[in-house]
């Protein structure tokens, strides 16, 4: 942890906010929110949406060399293209500002390894974007796996669909579906596990728009993991599922069974002759995992006072090895030994 922080243990961290789109609105909300925090600066080539945050929250509007060099910015809040992130995370890294940083840190994974060794020798609090491990839900579960209420794990099951696909050209620069999407649940396999895979198999068409296939991705997949132990992982994705956003878990083990369902636009159920009705699932990831981007501010804002982090550097280098192994997979239509 770089000095200065210390300092302002039980003060107000100033956090410089890079990139202003969806996410970035999510976390500078959450930086406002907090008791802690407070958006000192923004950072954007969009005049805008810059000027529209900046105004909101009285807030510097910064350049990127500007923020790094700025010793009253404590911390950076990296929510900017994916093409940014090792760049911003090496000079933080360098001018002694701790660091969260949205997934996926880069696409490539050597560039990842290279840009963790900077963080390292520079001591650096990198603390990387996996909103679902703070989910309150999953975190219920995640304490009565670890409290041994099943027993031994024998399997898991993700299922992950989004409700609607996104248009084909987010493929080309997304990474594809295991880098962009699958990478949340390659992270819950390893948390909820505790453990490392063994191997993986993954399975992947397009049948939801053959547009997606065309640019060369896949938008359905099935990927089974398997670990040391004998118990088996499976995540099950789709980039449509027209009735909401999909999000569910379920555990078995030898003493029973462990299960996290969706979360309903409203609980209200409906009975009749025909039978009986209840709300979807929510609809979007900003609706549903409202709750664990504030819970994930907060541990972040803990980790700035000397906690320990639950979602580090290696977690996101170790999700990405993950989705390119399971790529290599789907290519070569062969397990891969992990």
């Amino acid at each position: 942890m770089t000095a200065h922080l210390h300092f302002k243990e039980n003060g107000m961290f100033n956090i410089a906010l890079f990139g202003v789109g969806r996410i970035g609105r999510i976390h500078g909300q959450n930086i406002h929110d907090h008791t802690q925090t407070n958006v000192y600066s923004v950072i954007d080539p969009y005049v805008e949406g810059r000027e529209e945050l900046s105004e909101k929250y009285d807030a510097k509007i910064q350049t990127t060399e500007e923020a790094m060099a700025d010793p009253n910015v404590d911390a950076v809040c990296i929510c900017s293209a994916t093409d940014t992130h090792v760049n911003l995370i090496e000079l933080a890294a360098q001018h002694g500002k701790a660091i969260f940083c949205e997934k996926p840190i880069d696409l490539d994974l050597a560039k990842v390894r290279d840009c963790l060794k900077v963080v390292e020798e520079n001591n650096s609090i990198l603390f990387i974007g996996f909103n679902r491990r703070y989910d309150a839900h999953f975190n219920e579960l995640k304490a009565r796996l670890n409290d041994k209420a099943i027993g031994q794990v024998e399997s898991l099951i993700i299922t992950s669909r989004d409700p609607a696909a996104p248009p084909a050209e987010y493929a080309k620069t997304s990474g594809g579906m295991y880098r962009d999407m699958t990478i949340h649940d390659f992270d819950m396999v390893r948390y909820l596990m505790n453990a490392e895979p063994t191997s993986i198999k993954a399975y992947g068409s397009c049948m939801v728009d053959p547009e997606i296939g065309k640019a060369g991705d896949i938008d359905t997949s099935v990927i089974v993991l398997t670990f040391e132990s004998g118990a088996i992982a499976t995540i099950n994705n789709s980039r449509r599922s027209g009735y909401g956003y999909d999000q569910r878990i379920e555990v078995h083990g030898s003493n029973g069974m462990l299960s996290a369902g969706n979360i309903s636009e409203n609980s209200v159920k409906q009975f009749g002759n025909q039978g009986a009705v209840e709300a979807n699932p929510e609809y979007f990831f900003l609706q549903r995992y409202a709750g664990a981007y504030k819970n994930e501010w907060n541990h972040f804002v803990d980790v700035l006072g000397g906690a320990t982090s639950l979602s580090p550097g290696i977690d996101g280098e170790r999700a990405l090895a993950l989705a390119d192994a399971a790529l290599e997979s789907l290519h070569s239509n062969k397990t891969v030994m992990l």
